[in-house]
């Protein structure tokens, strides 16, 4: 198999047919064979009754992996690595914004530039509100500071890489993925290509504002522990500064008999310590939960039902 796309899937019963359209449409006489791996992520609408449907034509090889429950899409991205049989892998949405056309390019860099050993595609114009574009911005210049890989901005998911490559990202066995920082993280050859997004063909998206911004903690926890050096940080100057007010009231009593406003003082510094000390219990917190749960061991998804083109469908 020379190509896999890697498809995950929620709450789209609109697009995943449209989407095989496309992509039958686009490697039309490429002259090599290719597969879609559909990932149905736990979707509450009628995507996974769709492919079934899709999978029973078979107008061309497409695996179906229905999980439990919806792991997320980072987790749907692993499953479908897993079940990826393709020389070439690419991680593609099936909402029709990123093109399967684009991907054929991809694989046409890789096979001519052996240098290369990922391809991955940057959007060259957002239609995103200025808001939202600053909080992305300010997220990857923080992150970039404090973590020891370098992410770049304007990058997406949307890649297409080596089998090699693949079997890194296998190897990286962490419960809470940020797939941005993984690719960062086990490095290769990376050749950046624009793109535009197309609007979707149907649905809405299902990132919020509340789900970035869990997912941008996600990178920052997930590759840096200078957030625990910060904590250390603010413990430190704040400790520094009490101590220098206790001189200053001493002095102020002993040497100028001032009388220090005590109430108000006592609650400042009160909510002043307790606000630092929440802080930093917090960020701590942060680090100890994701080291309870990765302890747990659990499995990064469960597969509910996975359908093959070779006619060994299992539960």
């Amino acid at each position: 198999m020379k190509l896999s796309f890697v498809v995950p899937c929620y709450n789209e019963a609109e697009n995943v047919a449209l989407f095989q359209d496309a992509v039958i449409a686009a490697f039309s006489g490429c002259g090599y064979d290719y597969e879609i791996v559909f990932v149905d992520d736990g979707s509450k609408d009628a995507t996974y009754h769709n492919l079934k449907k899709i999978h029973a034509s078979q107008r061309c090889p497409v695996k179906v992996i229905r999980l439990s429950r919806n792991f997320g899409k980072e987790s749907a991205l692993y499953a479908g690595l897993e079940h990826a049989d393709g020389d070439y892998i690419s991680l593609i949405d099936a909402d029709l914004q990123q093109r399967p056309e684009i991907v054929r390019d991809m694989v046409a860099t890789l096979e001519e530039n052996p240098e290369y050993d990922i391809v991955a595609a940057y959007q060259d114009r957002r239609g995103e509100g200025k808001v939202l574009s600053f909080f992305k911005k300010s997220f990857y210049a923080i992150i970039n500071r404090l973590s020891d890989v370098s992410l770049r901005s304007d990058a997406s998911d949307f890649r297409t890489f080596r089998r090699s490559v693949a079997e890194s990202l296998l190897a990286v066995g962490e419960y809470h993925r940020f797939s941005k920082g993984i690719f960062a993280w086990v490095g290769y050859n990376t050749h950046f290509i624009p793109y535009v997004a197309e609007p979707r063909k149907a649905g809405t998206s299902k990132w919020s504002f509340r789900k970035l911004m869990n997912y941008a903690i996600e990178g920052i926890i997930g590759y840096s522990t200078k957030p625990l050096r910060i904590a250390t940080g603010i413990g430190t100057l704040t400790a520094i500064s009490a101590f220098i007010y206790l001189l200053v009231v001493v002095i102020q009593k002993l040497a100028f008999d001032i009388a220090i406003p005590g109430y108000a003082t006592i609650i400042v510094l009160i909510l002043l310590l307790g606000g630092v000390q929440l802080l930093c219990i917090g960020i701590i917190g942060e680090y100890v939960g994701r080291t309870f749960e990765q302890s747990k061991n659990r499995p990064i998804y469960l597969a509910k039902d996975i359908l093959t083109y070779k006619n060994e469908d299992t539960d």
